[in-house]
């Protein structure tokens, strides 16, 4: 297996192709060059021969013509001493023959029984019938490789006779042998070499790229600071150059990332509102923290589910919020473990991705109860104005027209309705009066002017003003004031006007032979003052609105004794004001106890 892995390696096929590339050169230059070699070798083989047997033919044919008249020893034995003292060539038969083709003489003694027989082979004939160019290549009997040449010897334009030769060319394919043995040396040197080197050069590319692996897995594994050694200008070190510089792009682009990923955690963690993120199928895969809470689940719980199952939404209506055709939506849920519903302002937002374009959404959620709260008491209160101011112009039309049609000439009735007009004239003047003090005390523009003032001389005054109308009903009025309690930092006009308020309350919602209490005790928060009655009451679902501007427990007879339902909404912006609180008492038909505390320090204003 590892050699297996080591032959799909980069260096491996680059020492592999080098190889091979050398070894297909030299195999062509080995190819072309013993060919050339043996070709040289063998053609100069052959013209050496074809030279000594020109050469003897030129000697041995003086020898033939000039031997008529010897005998035929001696030329034999002329012929002999020739051709074995001079054309002794090592391995080769040289043979004389005469015009008929009978062999006179030849150099292997081995051949003497040769001499007087007829040498009947084709080169001889041919050289006897005066072919010059006569050579072949023979196998004799031993197995062994000659040359064969033959030239005829002439004199006198006569042929008379014939020059053979029969060379071993052993000699010549041992030394071809040789040649290919030292050749085939060379190649096994030249490659072994041509693969050390190979590893070597493999090396020095391969090694830097396995470098830029491992740097390139470190990358991948999350280390960015990683960096290539760059040791040249080549291809290798301009890739070392780019890897270096996408680390560092990539450190930056994630360290950007990363700082907007905090910002981004840092907005949705801190944000008023709700955030949801949900995927193309409507399943949340984002909930920040506020939106947990409006929910009244964990984010873990959250995540992975469907938002419609969250909000209690239908599946078209989610389909068709998830598609952005309705953008916003309210909707009252009621979270579990939260006492009461809220009213939340959904909106959606579709988010198309651009690598495959799947649609999620990002679903934006608004806690507007008290908004809606605000609006439902704006609505109440413009309604409450309306009728508040309608009811007194319908009257003060109604006695206005039948003045008109002739009322105004009876004295006695004429003088009834214009006193009738003059309540409600004042009614609408004592209504307009308060909103307009409740005006200035949302907006702040009443500001305060505070004096220390002792609490006793404040309720005995109150007292005093009301006197009359106590003695009138037959009432009693008791004013406590606890020992020890300190002068009170209080704008004077408006503490009078909101005792004013409380105690016109208590005597207009008590009975005969009655009483009002006013009292003042020192408390942790500052003084607590109360105005306590033995009236009618309040029953106790109306308790919580009383406060509210114009709200009355009975209407008809609330309005019948001149009330504008703006009197504890007064009293309450009066003591927020002053930086206290208010709170009532009561019990149906045994009596109202209101008590409202006053801070000692300089909350609400400064001295004046």
């Amino acid at each position: 297996m590892k050699w297996t892995s080591f032959f799909r390696t980069v260096q491996a096929k680059l020492i592999i192709v080098y190889v091979l590339l050398i070894l297909v050169a030299m195999q062509l230059i080995g190819v072309y060059f013993v060919s050339a070699m043996k070709t040289s070798l063998t053609s100069n083989f052959t013209e050496d021969l074809h030279a000594r047997a020109e050469m003897l033919s030129v000697l041995v044919a003086e020898t033939l013509v000039t031997g008529d008249g010897d005998t035929g020893e001696d030329r034999t034995e002329s012929l002999g001493t020739l051709v074995n003292n001079l054309f002794n060539i090592s391995g080769a038969e040289i043979q004389v023959l005469d015009a008929s083709g009978r062999v006179l003489t030849t150099t292997l003694s081995s051949h003497n029984n040769y001499i007087g027989r007829k040498n009947t082979q084709t080169v001889v004939s041919r050289a006897l019938q005066g072919i010059r160019d006569n050579e072949e290549n023979v196998i004799d009997e031993d197995n062994v490789r000659k040359k064969v040449v033959a030239k005829p010897v002439s004199a006198g334009g006569k042929i008379v006779g014939a020059v053979y030769i029969a060379a071993s060319m052993n000699e010549l394919y041992t030394t071809m042998e040789r040649i290919n043995n030292i050749f085939i040396s060379g190649v096994l040197i030249a490659l072994g070499l041509t693969a050390v080197l190979g590893v070597i050069l493999s090396h020095t590319i391969t090694a830097p790229i396995k470098e830029l692996t491992r740097k390139a897995n470190a990358v991948a594994e999350g280390n960015f600071r990683t960096k290539m050694p760059v040791l040249g200008t080549d291809e290798i070190g301009q890739l070392s150059n780019a890897f270096n510089y996408m680390t560092s792009r990539l450190r930056t682009a994630l360290s950007e990332n990363e700082e907007e990923k905090e910002k981004l955690s840092s907005i949705l963690a801190n944000m008023s509102d709700g955030v949801v993120a949900t995927d193309e199928l409507g399943r949340i895969i984002l909930v920040n923290k506020r939106a947990s809470l409006m929910l009244g689940a964990e984010e873990s719980a959250m995540t992975g589910r469907h938002f419609a199952v969250l909000l209690g939404l239908d599946v078209e209506e989610a389909e068709t919020m998830l598609s952005g055709i309705t953008a916003s939506t309210l909707l009252q849920i009621h979270p579990p473990g939260q006492d009461g519903s809220l009213v939340i302002r959904v909106t959606f937002t579709p988010v198309h991705r651009r690598d495959d374009g799947g649609t999620g959404a990002i679903i934006v959620l608004q806690d507007v109860t008290e908004q809606e709260e605000l609006e439902a008491s704006r609505r109440e209160f413009v309604a409450n104005v309306s009728h508040e101011l309608r009811t007194p112009l319908t009257t003060i039309k109604s006695y206005a027209e039948a003045l008109d049609d002739g009322a105004i000439d009876d004295p006695e009735l004429g003088s009834r309705f214009v006193g009738v007009i003059q309540n409600e004239t004042e009614r609408m003047i004592r209504l307009v009066t308060d909103l307009l003090h409740l005006s200035r005390l949302d907006s702040k523009e009443a500001p305060l002017r505070k004096q220390l003032t002792p609490i006793h001389d404040v309720l005995d005054e109150v007292a005093d003003r009301f006197s009359f109308q106590m003695q009138q009903k037959q009432m009693s009025t008791a004013v406590i004031v606890e020992r020890g309690v300190p002068e009170v930092p209080i704008d004077r006009d408006q503490i009078d006007q909101l005792l004013d308020n409380l105690v016109s309350n208590a005597l207009k919602y008590s009975h005969e032979g009655g009483s009002v209490t006013l009292s003042a005790t020192l408390v942790e928060k500052g003084v607590a003052i109360s105005v306590e009655d033995t009236g009618l009451g309040i029953p106790k679902k109306d308790i919580e609105r009383i406060f509210e501007r114009f709200y009355r427990v009975e209407k008809g007879r609330s309005r019948s004794m001149g009330g504008t339902g703006l009197g504890l909404s007064i009293a309450r912006e009066i003591v927020r004001a002053h930086g206290g609180d208010i709170q009532l008492e009561s019990e149906l038909g045994k009596g109202t106890r209101v008590t409202f505390t006053l801070p000692l320090g300089q909350e609400g204003g400064s001295y004046s």
